[in-house]
């Protein structure tokens, strides 16, 4: 008995450890983290466009895909930045150095980004096309104000 108590002791123990290592680098090479980063964003990109699509009139306002969309993009607004850890400004990467020197900086960028996501997704579900467009304006600008300070062209 007292050896089965001790095996599930240290198996406690080692998958407590390895959990806690897990976290520290959730990538096991920045290529992988890249590929995550780039993947977040184009999930992102991809119900933004079609938030957009409504927005700019290219097609009827939908109350209930552009809440859908925007539960989406709110989502993954919470994604992509545990990708921009160290050693992970090289390869096929569009991000500036500016994401690694300027870090609050960039940090600040991805929370106001989170945050318009949020009242994007709150405009959408009032149904009122208007405060749909005003949120929408307000998350894209938050995308555009990121993307001019830490990607490249």
């Amino acid at each position: 008995m007292k050896k089965i108590i001790f095996s599930l002791i240290a198996v406690s123990v080692a998958a407590v450890s390895f959990s806690a290592s897990a976290q520290t680098s959730p990538f096991a090479k920045p290529e992988d983290a890249i590929k995550y980063r780039k993947a977040a964003f184009t999930v992102t990109a991809a119900h933004f466009g079609r938030l957009g699509a409504m927005a700019q009139g290219k097609v009827p306002f939908d109350a209930k895909a552009a809440s859908d969309n925007a539960e989406i993009v709110a989502n993954m607004s919470k994604l992509p930045w545990a990708a921009f850890g160290e050693g992970t400004d090289v390869g096929e990467t569009k991000a500036k150095p500016e994401v690694w020197k300027q870090s609050a900086k960039f940090k600040e960028a991805a929370e106001k980004f989170q945050a318009e996501a949020i009242k994007l997704v709150a405009a959408a579900k009032t149904g009122k096309e208007d405060t749909f467009k005003t949120a929408f304006s307000a998350t894209g600008g938050a995308c555009k104000s990121c993307h001019d300070d830490f990607r490249a062209k």
